[in-house]
């Protein structure tokens, strides 16, 4: 913990606003170091460690493994962005057993339920995957619900390919045929989340981080165009005002 301390101090020392914490399996963090801390503990260390960092945001979590402490972070740390993205590949849960993932449909809903609970303003954003071995038309659908019933606003869609020497490449594949289908319309399902998430943020405020000239990024994760010039690096204040589909058009406040 006290070198990913180091290693933020650094950032924020060179004029970094915002860290994000991401990995392949980010909520096993700790297992293997002394005391197994858990995320959530690093993560408090962390911000306290470094007073002076302003944004922090994680991704990749499995729905499985949010610990307690990240729970009550979540709720009361106004520097920990409130966009989460999920590690949830699909929306069935014998394709999650299959997958050897260690959360259910019915642990992805509530999770999702459970932040907007604590902050109301949160988006979502999750990987899913279209196409994997076994998968039927009504298993497919469950993932495709599962953009409606968890509210997510990101989707990350992946085209399941086999990977040689894993138990998923031996099972009985689907046409490749299918498999694009199946994504292309996750995606459409995806880019009809977004942009009804973004029309829902018309009106609102939000600190942009402005991360190049006329482009920034909200402290829920969406991008924000902008013709006022502004520093890149800084932070600003701004009402969104309109919406393309893809991303915010701001105004700044101050």
């Amino acid at each position: 913990m006290g070198l990913i301390a180091d290693q933020a101090r650094r950032l924020v020392a060179a004029g970094y606003r915002e860290v994000v914490l991401t990995g392949v399996d980010l909520t096993a963090y700790g297992a293997d170091l002394p005391g197994a801390p858990s995320l959530g503990q690093m993560v408090r260390r962390l911000l306290a460690a470094v007073p002076e960092l302003e944004r922090l945001r994680v991704s990749s979590l499995d729905p499985a493994e949010i610990d307690e402490e990240l729970w009550r972070l979540l709720a009361e740390e106004r520097r920990l962005m409130p966009h989460l993205h999920l590690s949830l590949q699909a929306g069935d849960d014998l394709i999650l057993k299959r997958m050897k993932r260690r959360h259910s449909r019915a642990q992805a809903i509530n999770v999702a339920q459970r932040v907007r609970a604590l902050r109301p303003e949160v988006a979502l954003g999750a990987d899913l995957i279209a196409g994997f071995p076994t998968e039927t038309e009504n298993m497919f659908r469950r993932s495709l619900d599962l953009v409606v019933e968890c509210g997510l606003a990101f989707v990350h869609v992946f085209p399941y390919s086999p990977r040689p020497g894993t138990p998923a490449a031996r099972m009985p594949q689907l046409p490749a045929e299918v498999v694009k289908e199946r994504a292309a319309r996750l995606r459409m399902a995806g880019e009809a989340a977004l942009a009804a998430e973004l029309r829902s943020r018309v009106g609102d405020e939000t600190d942009v981080l402005i991360e190049r000239p006329g482009k920034g990024r909200a402290e829920f994760y969406a991008t924000v165009g902008f013709s006022t010039p502004s520093v890149t690096g800084s932070v600003r204040r701004m009402r969104l005002i309109d919406s393309n589909g893809k991303s915010l058009v701001g105004v700044p406040v101050q």
